[in-house]
């Protein structure tokens, strides 16, 4: 089942919120009640370091319009760096920012949502008058569900996310081996990589969005919101400890090492000994055109990895999306920039990492590299387009990342000597206390 397909089926927790809405006002141009405006006035703009080339080709494309912006974490790791500080803007009454980008999926949840002072929530709607149906029709089919809540979209998505096998050609080559196609064949590799040679590697441990990685793409369900305000989670199920003997394997031969992809000294410790690794398409500029610095003709792309005998099932790893503040003074502006960030060329086909998730942008990028050479098979485009269609529904969007409880207890556990397969309970449990927290009724 797609991701559209489970929105539509009530399987996202998203359809089934039903928050306040974010506009006072339904029967505005906008569908919300705009602030007074202020023609021409400076927008202010907060994004992630990855995101300031946005900036940067928008002041270029525009540059009669004012803006300003501000780095933030992007809510990496599950931070809640957004939420807190709106949170304080919301309490101060002033100093709203004009456009946020998140890294976070579930940020509609909270942000379209009135205040306890009955404020309207920051995101403003943007599908009821603010943005043409036309420009939002040519998103992909889905990209938009986690931010649409009983029919209003609150944002934009960035990039699509969807995981693929990337594999190193001519390691595989030196050493006589096979591209994997199920999760077994992989640990079987590592275990055969290892033994014949020691310090090549096959991924890493080292950052909280693994659970996206290995658990949302092996179908573990560890993460699920079944209906609205409700959490599940199984680690005991035979995929969640399928996977998690499969981490431990390659953890003990040394095929998964623990430092963070994005370390200072990862690229210099494992630039020419990644033979391959599960991740998302993101990983394309991200680590491999970016970190690793891996020239053209050396990496290729292949299907997500399933269990022998299943579908492939990717994972969704991120993304990220772009909100609108409804208490924008200069909304104008703010359509233009949130138009110009996730379609135009000049960031989402030239200086972003990512698979656009605006269709004619994601189709104008893969031209790119395949022009440039990048993979060495030619039917990448294929892999990568179907992957995004191959997504697991079986982890749903709530109204907190499932990477805190990875980064609080797996991490630092594995870190410590512990195994992952003896850290599922206290994983679970901690999961589950943060579903309480959040007032969902754990089954």
């Amino acid at each position: 089942m797609s991701v559209a397909a489970a929105a539509a089926a009530g399987l996202l927790v998203l359809s089934g919120c039903s928050p306040a809405a974010s506009g006072g006002d339904s029967n505005s141009e906008y569908g919300f009640t705009p602030a007074e405006q202020v023609k021409d006035s400076e927008i202010t703009v907060w994004v992630d370091a990855s995101r300031e080339p946005a900036v940067t080709a928008f002041e270029k494309k525009y540059p009669d319009i004012k803006i300003k912006y501000e780095t933030y974490d992007g809510s990496a790791g599950g931070s809640g760096s957004f939420q807190s500080k709106i949170t304080l803007m919301d309490q101060a009454g002033e100093g709203w920012p004009d456009v946020v980008f998140s890294t976070q999926q579930n940020d509609a949840i909270w942000a379209s949502k009135q205040t306890t002072n009955g404020e309207q929530g920051f995101a403003a709607p943007l599908n009821k008058g603010f943005l043409d149906q036309d420009f939002l029709d040519g998103f992909a089919q889905g990209s938009l569900d986690y931010a649409t809540i009983d029919g209003t979209t609150y944002a934009l998505r960035n990039d699509l996310a969807q995981t693929v096998f990337y594999y190193n050609q001519t390691l595989l080559d030196q050493f006589g081996y096979e591209v994997p196609t199920t999760w077994e064949e992989y640990g079987e590799l590592g275990d055969k990589l290892a033994a014949e040679h020691p310090g090549y590697i096959l991924g890493s441990m080292g950052d909280s969005f693994m659970t996206y990685v290995y658990y949302g793409g092996s179908e573990s369900p560890v993460f699920q919101s079944p209906e609205s305000g409700v959490f599940h989670s199984d680690t005991a199920d035979k995929n969640s400890e399928g996977i998690s003997k499969i981490i431990d394997g390659m953890l003990a031969n040394g095929t998964l090492v623990q430092d963070s992809f994005f370390s200072a000294d990862f690229a210099a410790k494992y630039a020419d000994k990644l033979v391959g690794v599960p991740g998302p398409v993101w990983y394309t500029g991200a680590i491999f055109q970016g970190g690793l610095k891996t020239p053209a003709g050396q990496i290729g792309v292949a299907p997500a990895l399933k269990w022998d005998g299943g579908e492939v099932a990717a994972g969704n790893v991120g993304g990220g999306e772009w909100y609108a503040s409804s208490h924008s003074k200069n909304l104008d502006a703010v359509k233009t920039f949130l138009e110009f960030v996730t379609s135009a060329d000049e960031f989402q086909v030239d200086a972003s990492s990512g698979y656009p998730a605006y269709t004619a942008a994601a189709s104008k990028w893969l031209d790119k590299q395949a022009e440039a050479k990048y993979f060495v098979n030619d039917d990448f485009t294929t892999v990568m387009t179907d992957a995004a269609t191959q997504i697991w529904d079986g982890w749903n969007v709530t109204s907190w990342s499932p990477e805190t409880a990875w980064a609080k207890i797996v991490i630092p556990g594995i870190a410590a000597g512990k195994t992952v397969e003896s850290l599922l309970p206290e994983w679970q449990k901690e999961l589950e206390n943060e579903a309480t927290v959040n007032g969902y009724t754990v089954k």
